[in-house]
């Protein structure tokens, strides 16, 4: 056992007092260390995996098609929320809300290039929050914003006061990238509708790095309490995956979405950002999109299903909570719209899957309403950390035990325009039975859409008098929202 020397002029009885404690704990360090890291192990760990552009198209959300074998055995050990709705529906936005518990009018960022610490400096986020509660804290790819494909390998917009250890995976589809076709070749890779069925294995992509690096970083760390994030970067375009994952969806078993009749002639312009409608590409081309979309889907699955094996060798998965979330939804063709940006239903609500093993409600699918700002306050309460007090969000902890149990009575999104000259907001609220949005505070336009009987929001009736004081009320309850009242 190490000794030491320490000299300091404090009473007698306050030296030896010093010396016993010093004896104590260094006798404990060298005779028990498995014992104290076993103690320091109790403290509930986080494996927070994010997915990037990721929709609903999961098995376990009753895909008809799309194979996500691991993410479906992580929900039937958890609950999937399938009313969980994000707070913007871009990436930067939307992450950062999450991250910091707040709502974008909070936050003040609503595009891309904004770093929130400019007007934030002091915020505590999520992981920080972790790390300065004595947690590793470690991020794996893309967490906090940075472009895809162009950030890739790079640090991009991430938050260095949030985390202990950083690793930015880059991959051989970095380098493959002339290879991708592009739909739409007027946009560039990070909002075509682009693809690359690649050659190769999955562990030369950068998803698969990713997956690799998150298992060392278990291995290293796994006698230590630990917040892990781990970023995939598919199925955002471009839709990269090893051929493998192409040749499970042939094209003649895609299907496009329903086409009705006079669909967009009631929506307001802002609504639509895709113009024209599905970019003017043909059944084909859009069949190509989507099968790409869906093989990135499942080679991304494939690559979490290595991790969360790797939790289950290294003996943690008893000891953790896994939060798997994609940062808002996405289109396929809803409407003539593809990708984010909207305030219809594919594009507000995304996927969010919790297992822990303290939980009671396993293999459950809630129906209640939650919102990502709630994620922040759960995990903290789940860890039995402090919150800060200017989280937004209300704690979902209960749901963990009672999947159905009544809870809040909305959910609010946002996104926003630009238009001569100007920019202007588009802001949504969802209840249980409808979903009513106004643009510009209604000077662009005003939507109505009852989910009981129109589930696709094909017809707005917003204007029908039958609906005059839904309109009333879910205007009150919207703009309520919007000042924190919730």
């Amino acid at each position: 056992m190490k000794t030491m020397t320490i000299s300091l002029r404090i009473p007698r009885y306050g030296a030896r007092c010093l010396l016993l404690s010093l004896v104590v704990v260094l006798y404990a360090e060298t005779v028990f260390p498995q014992q104290l890291r076993q103690t320091k192990a109790k403290r509930t760990n986080v494996l927070f995996i994010a997915v990037d552009d990721l929709n609903t198209a999961l098995g376990t959300y009753e895909h008809p098609l799309v194979k996500s074998p691991n993410i479906d055995r992580l929900a039937n050990r958890g609950v999937r929320f399938d009313r969980a709705y994000n707070q913007f529906p871009l990436c930067s936005p939307s992450r950062v809300s999450l991250l910091t518990g707040m709502r974008p009018d909070s936050t003040g960022v609503f595009d891309l290039q904004t770093d929130f610490r400019k007007s934030l400096p002091i915020i505590v986020t999520l992981p920080q929050l972790f790390k300065q509660s004595g947690y590793f804290s470690a991020r794996v790819g893309k967490i906090f914003h940075y472009n895809v494909p162009g950030g890739i390998g790079t640090n991009g917009l991430d938050d260095a006061q949030s985390w202990n250890t950083v690793v930015n995976p880059r991959g051989r589809d970095k380098d493959d990238e002339s290879r991708v076709v592009n739909l739409t070749p007027k946009r560039s890779l990070g909002s075509a509708l682009s693809y690359l069925a690649a050659d190769g294995t999955d562990e030369e992509q950068t998803d698969g790095k990713v997956a690799a690096e998150a298992i060392r970083l278990l291995e290293q760390n796994q006698d230590q309490p630990f917040f892990l994030a781990v970023g995939f970067y598919r199925p955002h375009t471009p839709y990269v995956a090893p051929k493998k994952y192409f040749e499970m969806y042939p094209l003649d078993r895609i299907t496009l979405p329903k086409n009705v009749p006079d669909d967009r002639d009631d929506i307001p312009p802002a609504a639509l950002w895709v113009k024209p409608a599905n970019y003017g590409l043909s059944d084909t081309e859009l069949r190509q999109a989507v099968q790409g979309y869906y093989a990135s889907i499942t080679f991304m699955d494939a690559q979490v299903g290595k991790v969360l094996a790797a939790l289950e060798r290294l003996g943690l998965a008893e000891n953790t909570i896994v939060v798997l979330w994609g940062d808002h939804g996405y289109h396929l063709g809803e409407h003539g719209l593809w990708q984010k940006q909207s305030l219809f239903e594919e594009s507000a609500r995304a996927p969010l899957i919790v297992a822990w093993p303290k939980m009671k409600a396993k293999g459950k699918g809630s129906p209640r309403l939650v919102e990502f700002v709630d994620i922040y306050p759960t995990l903290a309460e789940v860890c039995s950390l402090p919150a800060p007090a200017n989280l937004e969000g209300k704690s979902f902890r209960p749901l963990l035990d009672n999947h159905a149990r009544k809870w809040k009575k909305a959910a609010y999104t946002q996104v926003q325009r630009q238009g001569q000259g100007r920019k202007y907001m588009g802001r949504t609220v969802r209840t249980a039975e409808w979903r009513y949005t106004e643009w510009d505070e209604g000077r662009e336009g005003v939507e109505l859409y009852n989910h009981t009987n129109d589930a696709g929001e094909y017809r707005n009736v917003a204007n029908d008098p039958k609906h005059a004081k839904v309109v009333a009320e879910l205007k009150r309850v919207l703009h309520e929202g919007r000042r924190g009242s919730r």
